[in-house]
């Protein structure tokens, strides 16, 4: 028997987060390395799958499958495809940089009579959420992805309410009400999708008999699966408005802004960078393969709420105060483009949505650590306490930039070449929504421009005038990450390579080719 490569990616930070939340709480140290640890090894076994994954081969692959629950029909069922792979390398490489950036952000601290969780429960619980968010782009039989949809919440609602910032204007007894508010409106919005997408997962198996999306798949293309049609869109329903939440698109995404805010920086990038990924993944996945033609019928709409996101998401980063907030609408605004891609229907669309995914993973993990650390040596979140920091710390500084600029979507840095293969695969078939969407472009510059300048340049302020540059450990975190974000973009073809083949099954799924170009090339 093969060795089970996909459950065991999954089980190393489960086992993990199990044996971090057991250590001593004398031995706080011990459970960070041990947590580092484990995350890199993590990382090895996602390298692992990413050597044996064939992008030419099948289209799930180191597939496995046992028996579960045999009366309901569910199965144990793994198998990665090229774009499940792309995100499973985006969120292991991602983790240990999430623990080395937070390493001290839950030491204990007595702030009256409050005592912050004990230090080794943090790591276990990051540990838990990349486990949960691995199987989650493992799992082809839609029980066991909606299991792990779900309980990745807990987890996250923890981290939100239990470990918040500590950088709060109005005192600590706020910073705790805010926390609070922030992880429940979490946990309401995404428990309220889960329950919807329950009902269309249970609606689903009524249909269809069983829970595995390869079977299901298979017997629609075959035609010994009929689904009519009104069924086919009110499960589609059920299944995207979970995703959209999750994503989130725009009206469904006013618990991200509180959440990152109230977040340290790590755990909000945890949030955008890493979980929000599966609401999109599950959209190319789920959506498309279980629902080509209702996927299609609510293509219009779903448009137009990817465009107002990219438009909203972008004029209210404009107008903020808080960089928190600031990165957050900034995400909304790229998720909509995102989104845009996925339902373009064009090959182009589709693998840049698939390259944004693992593009903003990057660049958003790279500007929101830098700002956490900071907002760590100033204690504060809004932008107006801040002013001439380059001159005093000139690589902080630096690197904010580059982030910054990253985020943007400057030419020869990896968002750039995802966020133009949105745009060329929307413009070929909505041409209309293709022009309006760059205007978020135009938006993108402005907050990012404006958000350095009053951060980083005129006068240095007397409250950052001592402030130090980056020490070892937080270069350690970013260079890495300005690295890669470098590199994929002047060469993203590693990872278009390994999703272009499945971004073309994924197009065969819901019948649609690209539209033919309108000038012939020249002979």
């Amino acid at each position: 028997m093969s060795f089970p490569l996909l459950t065991a990616t999954a089980a190393l930070p489960a086992l993990g987060a199990v044996a971090t939340a057991a250590v001593p709480a004398a031995r706080r140290t011990a459970a960070k390395w041990l947590a580092l640890l484990v995350s890199l090894a993590t990382l090895g076994l996602a390298e692992a799958v990413l050597v044996r994954f064939d992008p030419d081969g099948a289209r799930y692959q180191l597939t496995e499958s046992h028996a579960w629950i045999k009366d309901f029909g569910v199965r144990y069922e793994l198998g990665v495809d090229g774009i499940a792979v792309a995100l499973i390398a985006l969120t292991t490489l991602l983790i240990p940089f999430i623990i080395l950036a937070g390493w001290h952000d839950a030491d204990p601290l007595e702030t009256g009579s409050r005592r912050w969780r004990p230090t080794q429960g943090f790591f276990a619980l990051i540990l838990a959420v990349e486990a949960m968010v691995i199987i989650s782009f493992e799992a082809t039989d839609v029980f066991v992805f909606y299991i792990f949809f779900e309980a990745m919440l807990i987890p996250m609602y923890f981290l939100i309410g239990g470990f918040g910032d500590r950088a709060h204007e109005h005192g600590e007894e706020a910073a705790s009400r805010q926390r609070t508010y922030a992880a429940v409106k979490f946990l309401l919005y995404n428990l309220v999708g889960g329950l919807i997408m329950l009902a269309a997962v249970i609606g689903l198996y009524v249909v269809a008999g069983n829970f595995s999306l390869q079977e299901i798949a298979q017997a629609r293309a075959n035609g010994s699966l009929h689904m009519a049609t009104s069924t086919e869109r009110w499960l589609f329903l059920g299944f995207f408005f979970a995703f959209a939440v999750k994503a989130p698109l725009w009206p469904l995404h006013t618990w991200l802004p509180n959440a990152m805010q109230e977040s340290t920086a790590p755990v909000a990038v945890l949030i955008t960078a890493v979980v929000d990924k599966v609401g999109t993944f599950a959209m190319l996945r789920f959506c498309l393969q279980l629902f080509p033609e209702a996927s299609k019928w609510a293509t219009p709409v779903i448009l137009v709420l990817a465009l107002i996101s990219i438009v909203y998401g972008a004029l209210l980063a404009v107008g903020q105060r808080d960089i928190k907030r600031l990165v957050a609408y900034a995400s909304i605004s790229h998720f909509g483009f995102i989104v845009m891609g996925i339902f373009a229907m064009t090959s182009q669309g589709q693998s840049g949505a698939t390259l944004y995914m693992v593009n903003h993973g990057i660049s958003t993990a790279a500007l929101m650590l830098v700002a956490g650390f900071l907002i760590s040596r100033r204690g504060s979140r809004l932008i107006a306490d801040y002013g001439g920091v380059q001159k005093v710390a000139p690589v902080l500084a630096g690197t904010f930039l580059i982030g910054g600029l990253a985020t943007l979507s400057l030419p020869g840095l990896a968002p750039f070449v995802s966020e133009f293969l949105v745009l060329v695969g929307t413009f070929t078939r909505y041409p209309a929504i293709g022009i309006i969407a760059t205007f978020g472009i135009v938006l993108a510059a402005l907050y990012t421009l404006v958000l350095y300048q009053r951060t980083m340049t005129g006068p240095v302020k007397p409250e950052v005038s001592a402030m130090p540059d980056l020490r070892a450990r937080e270069l350690v975190v970013v260079a890495p990450l300005i690295v890669l974000l470098i590199f994929l973009g002047v060469y993203p073809k590693p990872v278009t390579d390994i999703v272009n083949p499945a971004v073309k099954q994924t197009m065969s799924d819901v019948h649609k080719k690209d539209p033919k170009p309108e000038v012939e090339a020249a002979k």
